[in-house]
């Protein structure tokens, strides 16, 4: 059985940090603030993070949680090149892809504390979490259809699980924002703090899952998410052949150029 711990282990991870408490609630921090873009550098790091904590490190969950403004806005496209390979594209998704799939391997319950937005793959990363903590400045926005794009990191499998297949075609759809409010209405989030502080609010669903005994935990997880890192794989699998085939479309170009001009895209279907 492990020991309460008196002191916090701490350990990086890249742009990951990691430390575990003595009440057994690890927390894993994003360290790329304002926005904490995501690469497959740091999400092999989150996943390395998780491993050690699997491993031995004296956790039981965890809290997700970024520095800065906002939890994640996924990947930045508005710094890709128009010139750049779709293969080149792709082959980076991949490696994200192959990296997120590891983080749904992991062993130990996840609360993601949500504060500013998840977008586009930040969304996926929020959502690869057991649980999600939003505050009155959460947005959760899968904008992928706003600049051309198919949805990824898994998406198509783990939205409808969390808010059902028609509330997920309407985020997917329309990419419009989610508000902490909404979120929690809808089941997007499990639960809400009013006063903004989301990563506390994290915690202390996170220190009520350990007060639980360890090994039903664990049990109980595995029963609950049987497969799902393989459901993941294969949905990887189709959302990058279908990124990969929009990638090449003047709509993702005109969507990446929009974005980052922050106006209103003229999509023509081509």
């Amino acid at each position: 059985m492990t020991s309460v711990r008196s002191e916090q282990v701490r350990k990086a991870f890249g742009d990951v940090a990691v430390s575990v408490g003595e009440d057994l609630v690890a927390t894993a921090e994003i360290r790329r603030p304002p926005d904490n873009f995501f690469d497959a550098g740091l999400i092999a790091a989150l996943a390395d993070a998780y491993a050690w904590l699997d491993a031995d490190a004296g956790a039981r969950a965890i809290v997700l949680c970024s520095e800065g403004r906002h939890f994640c806005a996924g990947a930045d496209f508005t710094g890709r090149s128009e010139q750049a390979s779709p293969l080149a594209a792709a082959h980076g998704a991949r490696e994200i892809y192959d990296e997120a799939v590891r983080l749904f391997q992991a062993r130990l319950p996840v609360v993601a504390a949500v504060q500013g937005t998840a977008v586009g793959g930040g969304l996926g990363l929020a959502c690869s979490a057991d649980f999600r903590v939003a505050g009155p400045q959460a947005r959760f926005v899968a904008n992928f259809a706003r600049i051309g794009l198919h949805h990824g990191f898994g998406l198509t499998v783990t939205l409808p699980a969390i808010v059902g297949q028609q509330r997920a075609m309407d985020m997917l759809y329309t990419g419009r924002r989610i508000g902490g409010a909404e979120a929690v209405q809808i089941g997007l989030a499990d639960r809400f703090a009013e006063d903004g502080d989301v990563r506390a609010a994290a915690r202390d669903l996170a220190a009520e899952i350990v007060m639980s005994a360890p090994l039903a935990i664990r049990s109980i997880r595995e029963t609950m998410r049987a497969g799902l890192a393989e459901r993941v794989r294969a949905a990887t699998d189709h959302e990058l052949a279908e990124q990969d085939r929009l990638w090449q479309t003047a709509d993702f170009a005109e969507g990446v150029r929009a974005s980052a001009e922050r106006r209103v895209p003229r999509f023509y279907g081509r």
